[in-house]
């Protein structure tokens, strides 16, 4: 049987995220046709299209010095194979520049472009002899060509973020988000104990070590090690995400309400946290993401938790009013804060995105507020990183809903977690200050009696 080609596997990937995929679902399922792909070929189809999608700014950048015609006015396949290749010279030293080329050359005779081999092999070879020419901007003399050019982001971020940010901030900021995000677990403490997990992988994983901050938060050199632990025993979870539940403050015997829950990492840490006596509502949009949600319910083992699919821009029938003790709206957002993990977002998401994004969260604070029983506390959260979405909205919040009122986090939280909180007492996490956690937004929202 002939061997898939991880480079072909990559680009195929790659076109369809081109034509409006998530490059996450787009791998899974690509990836699924090749069952018997040898273990460093799925490494490096991953690596080329995540890869590719996180440095797209830089690479285009490269190509552009050597290529006679605009990139945006080539075809798009062409385009895909220059940067599958460019991304390998540039980014991957364990690939012979020789065979980044020659590989790029034959994929695009394998896609019926013969016409267009000689311009590939042309462009990628001057790629080649100009490298160490290669000049980038400079992030002191021009932060918005570095943020551009070096850090991948579209022009518009790049302007927001050296607004709110400043150009070291920002350009820290973007230099981590290029990067790929580093594998972290949650022990799931309902059926194991952190110390006796991170032990265990110990054994096949020495540099294997606690998160700085979740305490149930495991980060890990590799993914191999996984195979070594009880299915039941962990999730893979940003550590950001694994600190949203601990805002919370559930506990046995409470009624809560996870507002936009699918996957379901937080639902079912909030199940752990509150023993598995809790009896928590799950709701998401899609039927899809609820199934997922409850097969991680079972394979966690988390009791009381009820999952169901629900538009909740309108209000959920089956929830009485003022029957939640605790709410957590982790809201759907522009996803800024989670650029490495959703690279696609960079190239996919508008500027204009972001005015539709604030109507729909306000719906959702408006819908869920009054499911929450007067003395009941709501954790809004985020992963991005826009004023509109976060203070703008909280503020929009308040001033239509008097009846709440901002919670002290810092009265709550471990004295080693107070650095994450701003001059305003919300939690802000970003990957360059804060242990490589992704960038989260969080306030909790007191009901008053």
């Amino acid at each position: 049987m002939k061997r898939a080609n991880p480079r072909q596997i990559a680009y195929q990937v790659l076109g369809k995220v081109a034509e409006g995929g998530y490059s996450d679902l787009a791998l899974d399922a690509e990836l699924g046709r090749h069952p018997g792909l040898d273990p460093r070929d799925r490494g490096l189809v991953t690596e080329l299209v995540y890869g590719v999608l996180r440095q797209q700014g830089r690479v285009d950048y490269a190509l552009g010095r050597f290529c006679n015609q605009p990139l945006p006015k080539l075809e798009a396949r062409v385009r895909r194979l220059l940067r599958i290749g460019a991304y390998q010279l540039l980014c991957l030293d364990r690939i012979p520049p020789s065979a980044a080329v020659n590989t790029t050359v034959e994929l695009a005779r394998q896609q019926q472009l013969e016409r267009a081999t000689g311009f590939i092999n042309g462009v990628l070879r001057g790629l080649i002899r100009g490298l160490d020419q290669l000049t980038w901007p400079d992030r002191v003399q021009d932060p918005q060509g570095y943020l551009v050019h070096v850090g991948s982001l579209p022009d518009w971020l790049a302007k927001r973020w050296l607004q709110a940010f400043g150009a070291n901030e920002a350009c820290l900021l973007a230099d981590a988000m290029a990067q790929p995000a580093p594998l972290t677990i949650r022990v799931n403490t309902l059926c194991a104990e952190p110390a006796a997990v991170l032990a265990r992988l110990q054994e096949f994983d020495p540099d294997a070590r606690p998160c700085d901050y979740a305490p149930e938060g495991i980060r890990l050199s590799h993914a191999a090690v996984l195979a070594e632990l009880e299915p039941e025993s962990f999730q893979v979870q940003d550590q950001a995400s694994m600190l949203i539940p601990h805002l919370l403050g559930a506990k046995p015997g409470e009624q809560l309400l996870d507002a936009c829950a699918a996957p379901g990492g937080k639902t079912t840490q909030l199940a752990a946290l509150a023993q598995n006596r809790a009896e928590i509502v799950a709701i998401d949009l899609h039927p899809h993401r609820v199934k997922l949600l409850q097969n991680g319910v079972k394979r966690l083992q988390c009791q009381g938790v009820s999952a169901r699919a629900w538009d909740l821009t309108s209000p959920p029938r089956f929830i009485p009013s003022a029957s939640c003790d605790r709410i957590l709206l982790d809201a759907p957002c522009s996803g800024l804060g989670v650029l490495r993990r959703n690279p696609e977002t960079r190239w996919n998401r508008k500027e204009t995105d972001i005015s539709s994004l604030v109507q729909l969260q306000l719906r959702l604070f408006d819908i869920v507020a009054p499911l929450l029983k007067p003395g009941g506390s709501l954790v809004y959260s985020l992963c991005t990183t826009t004023p509109e979405e976060t203070t703008g909205v909280l503020d929009t919040f308040l001033e239509r809903h008097p009846e709440f009122r901002l919670a002290d986090l810092s009265a709550q939280l471990p004295s080693a977690w107070h650095e994450l909180l701003d001059t305003q007492g919300f939690l802000r996490t970003a990957p360059h200050r804060h242990d490589d956690m992704d960038a989260f937004f969080a306030v909790k929202l007191a009901k008053k009696s």
